[in-house]
Parts: C-alpha cells; structure tokens; sequence
C-alpha cells in the first residue's frame, strides 16, 4: 500500500518576518493555517514580500497545526507558514488525492502531538498510506470526477445562499425605511421611515412576557395523561439553535403535556416573539416565533403582539435590531423586560401593509430554507459517496448519476 511520501512531495511551510506581512497585496497571498480555509479554496487575508517557502497552483494545503489534516487546495502561488503543508501530488491524481486525504481526515489528526497543541511532522504524514486499493489512474480521475462534481453543487449552493442573505438584508433595510407604498420619509428617532407610519413602544403595541417555568421543571411537570391537560412547548435557551424554519420552533421535540391550572398560569399564545436574556446568546441575535401555547424558561422573553401589529412583521423587524443595544454590557450581557417597553417599532397604520412586508421577506427566507436544504441534502450524498467510492463498496461504473439531479445545480 503505498505511503504518501511515495506519490507526492511534501512541502512543510516556514513562517517569513513578520516586517514582510502586509495586507495591501504586496508579495504572494501568505496562509497561516486553517482560519485561512474556505470550503475549497483558501481566501487571502495577508500577503508576504519575502516568502520562506511557497506552493504552486493545485498543491493540496493541509493544516499540520491545531488543528491537524483539515485540507484545501492552493488556487494561485502562495506563502505557506509552519502551520501548514503543501502536498504535490506526483504519480497519483491531484484530486483524487485531495479527496482521499479528506476521508481519512480524521485518522491524520490521531497522529498529531503535542502537550500544548497538536501537530504533525513531515515524517509523520509521509507515511500516512493512500490509496488503499490501488485505483490505478484512470479510476482516480473517474472518482474525483464524481466527487467534484457533487463538491461543485454544493458550493453552487452556497453561493445562491450568500447571493439570497444579501439581498434579504437589503430587503429588510427597504422595506423598514421606504415601506411598500412609494409615500414620502419623515425623520424619527429611529431614522427615515414612510410619512404614515408612528415609531411606537413595544411596551404600547405588544405584551412584554417573562420566562416563568424552568425546562427541567416542565419536564417533571409533563403528563402522558390526556385528561385535565393540556399540549403545549417548553422552550430553553438552546432550543433557539433548532434546525428547521428559520422563524419558528420545532415542536417534535418540545411538545409535553401540562396540568391545566398550571398551563393557565405559564402558557404564552402562539405567534410570540422570543428572545434569549442573558450572556453569549444575545450576541447571536437569535429569535423565534412560538407555534403553539408555550412554556418560556426563566432565561427568555417574550414579546406578544396585540391587536394592531402582526406577528411575522414584528419578527422581520426584529431582525433588523440589535438585542446588544439596550442590553447591561456588564460581565455577562442581561436583558430584562424593563429594557424592551421603550424600544421603538417603525409601525405602519394599516394592518395590510404589514402583512405585505412580512410576506415579501418570508418569500425570500423560504429560498434560503430551500437552498440550505439542498445543501443538507448535497453534503449526505457527498459523504455517502466519498465512503463507498473511497472503500471500494462501489465502483464509478455501477453509479447511475441521472438520478442524483446534480447537473441541473
């Protein structure tokens, strides 16, 4: 079986001065390690005017230093620090070696050491063994081919996110300064906003609920028993990370039963705006809509609507708000509920026009949810591929691509 030093040449990288750092694009693109990866490529963030050892143009660049055998591939000629190593495949495919080193990705870093962080040497990954099989060349290319083409898709994907939040950010910042009906801006406390519409408190417009029932203790409060009960969500602070629509809760999970006297002490309605209250969360600005009665842990707050606003408009809106603004910067950042009744909600008059605001975002993070899925989607089918192909379960020639819808990406 042969080893990598066998079918590549193995580069370790030297760190240059750092007087020849620059960022103005003085020199090579200078990479340090793996903050500098991106899903294919790395992305130049320093330049080098004396660089001490370089890669070419199609080098496998792998992290040799905490961490270690994460990989990219080098798109241009660049400096490579201590924290990395260009591999230049010799008598082996490029990017069936590039795939290869991905799948036994997790076997490189076992080999790492260190007491304060891991790393690996130049003899250590010379002998890391490739090609376990003996795919002579043409296979090589057909399963790289194959590969590559799914990684294309699903950076296809990626980009059509970055290209769908841009324009959702720029649509949230039109939508909420200009409105939908074309009328004149007046200047408010809160910026320009259309001439109809009243910056209004959160405390006047919405109810402003506190977190009553700890997750543990809706747990030990839940009954199998239908009867004198009641279904509804018990929702914590991590619960804000849930995969799924981006807007609301996924009750799979977090749907309980609850006695119906403390049901009617702790629920909050449906279509509630949730935010987190206290420390690292906040910085995250994640929010959520309630689907269903809901039980908030102590560590949330919720914001309900009344009559004259609606709730996929507060949502949106909040979006464009940072919680950190009216937050206690102490130690650890608070939210209390004191802070969110002065907050002003650029509101218009009509419940129609809101409506339509919330509709018109809420196509646009229905694309984003599409896209992410065909990513989710992509990534399975990549992963499955790379260990069948790359263990001979499979060989390229039993594959029937027609069905994997990967041209049309």
């Amino acid at each position: 079986m042969p080893e990598l030093i066998d079918v590549a040449e193995l580069i370790m990288g030297q760190s240059p001065p750092s007087s020849t750092y620059n960022e103005n694009g003085n020199g090579v693109a200078f990479f340090q390690g793996k903050s500098d990866f991106g899903f294919r490529y790395p992305t130049p963030r320093l330049f080098c005017s004396a660089p001490m050892k370089l890669a070419r143009p199609r080098d496998i660049l792998m992290s040799v230093r905490a961490p270690v055998g994460p990989t990219n591939i080098a798109d241009q000629e660049c400096c490579i620090g201590r924290g990395l190593a260009a591999i230049r495949p010799r008598d082996v495919d490029g990017e069936f070696l590039f795939f290869n080193l991905r799948y036994i990705e997790k076997f490189i870093a076992s080999l790492g050491t260190g007491s304060t962080f891991h790393a690996i040497n130049k003899s250590q990954l010379g002998s890391v063994e490739v090609n376990p099989h003996g795919f002579d060349i043409s296979e090589q290319q057909k399963i790289a081919a194959v590969l590559g083409l799914v990684q294309r898709a699903i950076e296809q994907q990626e980009r059509l996110i970055a290209l769908t939040a841009e324009l959702k950010k720029t649509l949230l910042h039109q939508l909420f300064t200009q409105g939908l009906r074309g009328e004149p801006q007046k200047e408010t406390e809160i910026g320009l906003i259309p001439q109809s519409w009243n910056p209004t408190p959160l405390g006047e417009c919405c109810d402003i609920l506190g977190g009553s029932l700890s997750y543990t203790d809706f747990l030990k409060m839940a009954s199998t028993d239908e009867d004198g009960t009641v279904e509804c969500m018990g929702v914590k602070v991590s619960d804000m990370n849930l995969p799924g629509n981006e807007s609301r809760f996924v009750i799979a999970n977090l749907a309980k039963r609850l006695p119906v006297a403390i049901a009617q002490r702790k629920l909050i309605p449906s279509n509630t705006l949730v935010f987190p209250k206290r420390g690292a969360a906040i910085a995250t600005n994640k929010k959520r809509l309630t689907t269903t009665w809901t039980v908030l842990d102590p560590n949330l707050i919720g914001v309900c609507a009344k009559d004259t606003v609606d709730s996929e408009f507060l949502f949106y809106w909040s979006q464009t708000f940072d919680l950190r603004k009216i937050t206690d910067p102490g130690t650890t950042p608070q939210l209390n509920k004191k802070d969110l009744v002065p907050v002003l909600l650029p509101l218009p008059n009509e419940m129609e026009e809101q409506q339509e605001i919330a509709h018109a975002i809420s196509c646009v993070d229905s694309k984003l949810r599409f896209h992410q899925q065909k990513i989710g989607s992509l990534t399975d089918l990549f992963r499955t591929l790379l260990h069948q192909l790359m263990t001979a379960q499979i060989r390229v020639d039993q594959l029937d691509l027609s069905h994997m819808e990967l041209r049309r990406q």
